[in-house]
């Protein structure tokens, strides 16, 4: 019934299959794709026809997982997938990179491609899976595709590369890097390392490049079966004749323009040199203005190229190696808790860093299951900085692109959560635009990390390169503009430290660039961003020893996990109270780690008394401060370890007699007490006379010693005699029981309790005083 086709190979020490005609046979080009249990279906469609004035070609990728492909339902009211996640936005950006440049230069048909997980096995990530499927239904769709390509992820450890390691080995190692090319070269490089040498991260991408080879061998086999009759490209006769005219009537006034060192008069003078080419064509038909439209644009592009690559003169008057001047300054918002302006020719970023406690971390809901981040970089990018009106709301693809390349860079860097405890949220908006903005947040979010206490292990600064390649001639060009970005042939960006590099990220715009170049380009990057570190420490070069004044404090305790129950309390009560008297956070994870936080120490302290109070032992003879929480008439219980009470007895308040409790202490009075005793039920009893309430020093205990009993010697008793009555009672008629009337004889009626002598010894006898009891809270 299906006409399937199949091909499979042995990759990394798991088999790939791509399977095709079975699934989505309505598209023009659809690919099963399986890597273990990862199993994910890619689905190519083309418009037949171009719209009418189409000056672009409208490609676009998407990519979803499915929360089925995990065996989990998805989280939220509506239990089913929404919009695109972060990671979906990331990954179809990642599939779109190295397949754009692979369609020939005119074609402008619309094209969808969708891929879709519908396995998940935990081990074998999706993304790589995907960007296969999408490379095969492009190689079989028809549609005009000059690959196929290949990606790979790599990862570094011991020395020795991974191919396709699973996310635990990218923890364990250093590096995590996925790389997409054709059989002749790299197209993509995204990553993230923590301080690897340009030998290590060239050598990673070569390595990625030569593995990925057997999957391109691959697509090619099932190309030769299954692949559909490719599409015909429309002609390009008389471009070379109208290029020729459009020389004629701009070349001169747009090389004068290029020359020009300002961006804003280099683009009036750009403007005015095209008003020629808009006279001369005012009459033709849409076809012809489209054609010429972009003709025009490929005459800019010949003219600043030839000048790079020949003269070595830039749009900006510098050098191939020059960075443009830097400014940075820190502090630069009051009430943040940490913020730079960072300027680097006109392009500008204010960067704003924000301390939280564990409650602000991003939950994030994936096939993986619930996670928590504690590092968030988000990214802005308003149509002002370009001086442009435009769409202003939501982030779109690129400002989400853009804030995980910085959060790359960044990340390496970080203190552990145990090291530093806060949720760290860097917010960077980009006030001008021209020329690598994302390299700028990185600059920017390092010094605002600084300026707000976070222990950055060591600063981190971005450069991004370019590439004019023509033939076998080439230059790279460091701190690309927004225009050589344009007419460029490469994006390159580099992140790192004085010690290596955090996070590289590449694009091509032509079919891929060879080892030589890349080389290159990675040691031209290392003196730049060693440059751009140095104009950074001029502002600041060391993490503050302080955090901001508004910033709030976090402090961590341990506790045995045996006492978590008590710090929670029932239905967690406890804790819920320590929160509401002290007003500080308190957040307890299952080994028993404490984090209290406050923008005043003094909650802090407040909720750590408390909490040692409950999970600490009274010490005998130590001294604590307390509150008095109940009056009874033998003394008074002190709360005095936030969890614990004990009894001082009346005897113990004060050295002279007290005849009625409440006319010493009242309920809320903050006492200060010493523990005389513990005993083996754990009840606590205390002393108020023995410490001074004013500086809680120990006095000198100056009562006199009772009168026997405890002085006195028991010695031995001897020989007590026979029991009386001989049934081992003390004089009671036992067959009375316990309850019967005594013989009072002539003592006559019992006294009223008021009536009763005084005891000699001053303020009562303890031995005598109804056992105390111990409060608890539970209860």
């Amino acid at each position: 019934m299906f006409d399937m086709k199949k091909v499979e190979i042995e990759w990394g020490g798991k088999t790939l299959t791509l399977e095709t005609g079975r699934v989505a046979r309505q598209a023009d080009g659809a690919v099963l794709a399986t890597l273990g249990e990862t199993v994910v279906l890619c689905a190519v469609t083309a418009a037949k026809n171009v719209k009418e004035g189409q000056d672009f070609f409208p490609l676009t990728v998407h990519y979803q997982e499915k929360f089925s492909s995990a065996g989990r339902i998805p989280g939220g009211f509506f239990k089913r997938e929404r919009g695109a996640t972060e990671k979906e936005t990331l990954t179809s950006r990642l599939i779109d990179r190295p397949i754009r440049p692979l369609f020939p230069e005119g074609f402008y048909n619309e094209v969808l491609v969708i891929a879709q997980v519908l396995s998940y096995d935990g081990e074998n990530e999706p993304d790589i899976v995907a960007m296969i499927a999408a490379s095969a239904a492009l190689t079989l769709s028809g549609v005009p595709f000059m690959g196929p390509i290949a990606g790979a992820r790599v990862g570094y450890a011991d020395g020795e590369y991974q191919l396709n390691p699973t996310m635990d080995e990218i923890k364990a190692g250093s590096l995590e890097l996925v790389v997409a090319g054709t059989r002749d070269a790299v197209l993509m490089v995204e990553s993230e390392a923590k301080e690897l040498s340009e030998d290590v991260m060239l050598g990673a991408v070569m390595f990625a490049h030569r593995e990925s080879q057997k999957v391109i061998d691959a697509i090619i086999r099932l190309a030769e079966q299954a692949a559909k009759e490719p599409w015909e490209l429309a002609s390009s006769e008389g471009n070379n004749e109208l290029l020729g005219k459009l020389r004629e009537l701009a070349g001169s006034g747009l090389e004068a323009a290029y020359k020009l060192v300002g961006k804003a008069e280099r683009v009036a003078a750009i403007a005015a040199a095209k008003t020629p080419l808009k006279d001369a064509y005012a009459d033709a038909d849409p076809a012809t203005k489209l054609k010429a439209s972009k003709l025009g644009k490929k005459l800019e592009a010949e003219i600043v190229r030839t000048a790079i690559l020949k003269e070595g003169r830039r749009i900006d008057g510098r050098d191939t190696k020059t960075v443009r001047p830097i400014e940075a300054m820190v502090g630069f918002l009051p009430r943040t808790h940490g913020s730079a302006l960072f300027t680097r020719g006109e392009t500008q970023a204010i960067v704003t860093t924000t301390l939280g406690t564990k409650d602000s971390e991003q939950m994030i809901d994936g096939l993986t299951g619930l996670s928590y981040e504690h590092f968030m970089l988000h990214y802005n990018f308003p149509p002002y900085s370009v001086g442009e009106v435009g769409r202003f709301g939501a982030p779109g693809r690129r400002e989400v692109g853009h804030g995980k390349l910085a959060w790359r860079a960044i990340h390496p860097m970080l203190p552990s959560k145990d090291e530093f405890p806060y949720t760290i949220r860097v917010l960077a908006d980009i006030t001008e635009s021209n020329g690598s903005s994302s390299m700028a947040t990185v600059c920017g979010a390092s010094l605002s990390l600084m300026d707000a206490g976070v222990p950055l292990k060591r600063p981190v600064a971005g450069i991004a390169m370019g590439l004019i390649l023509e033939g076998k001639d080439f230059a790279v060009i460091s701190d690309i503009l927004g225009d050589e970005d344009h007419l460029g042939d490469m994006d390159f960006k580099v992140a790192g430290t004085t010690e290596g590099i955090t996070s590289l990220q590449m694009d091509i715009k032509i079919a891929g660039i060879t080892e030589e170049i890349m080389r290159v380009a990675l040691d031209q990057a290392k003196a730049g961003r060693a440059h751009i570190l140095g104009e950074m420490a001029k502002a600041l070069d060391h993490t503050r020893t302080e955090l901001s004044a508004h910033a709030p404090r976090i402090e961590t305790m341990q506790i045995d996990k045996a006492k978590i129950r008590d710090v929670i309390g029932t239905g967690g009560k406890v804790i819920r109270e320590i929160v509401a008297e002290t007003g500080a956070k308190v957040d307890i994870d299952d080994e028993g780690l404490i984090k209290i936080s406050s923008s005043d120490l003094s909650q802090i302290e407040a909720a750590r008394r408390w909490i040692q109070g409950i999970v600490e032992e009274a010490e005998v003879g130590k001294i604590y401060t307390g509150k008095v929480v109940n009056l009874v008439d033998f003394g008074a219980f002190v709360n005095f370890m936030g969890g614990k009470d004990g009894l001082v007895h009346v005897s113990e308040i004060r050295n002279d007699r007290v005849e009625r409790v409440a006319d010493a202490l009242s309920e809320g009075q903050e006492v200060k007490v010493k523990v005389l005793e513990v005993d083996p039920r754990g009840k606590v009893r205390l002393s108020m006379r023995v410490v001074d309430q004013e500086t809680g020093e120990e006095l000198e205990d100056t009562r006199p010693p009772r009168e026997g009993r405890e002085d006195r010697p028991r010695g031995d008793r001897g020989d007590r005699g026979p029991r009386r009555d001989g049934d081992g009672g003390r004089g009671r008629d036992r067959s009375r029981g316990r309850g019967g009337d005594r013989d009072r004889g002539d003592r006559g009626p019992r006294p009223e309790r008021g009536d009763r002598p005084e005891r000699k010894e001053e303020g009562g006898d303890p031995e005598f005083a109804p056992a105390f009891l111990t409060r608890n809270d539970d209860d």
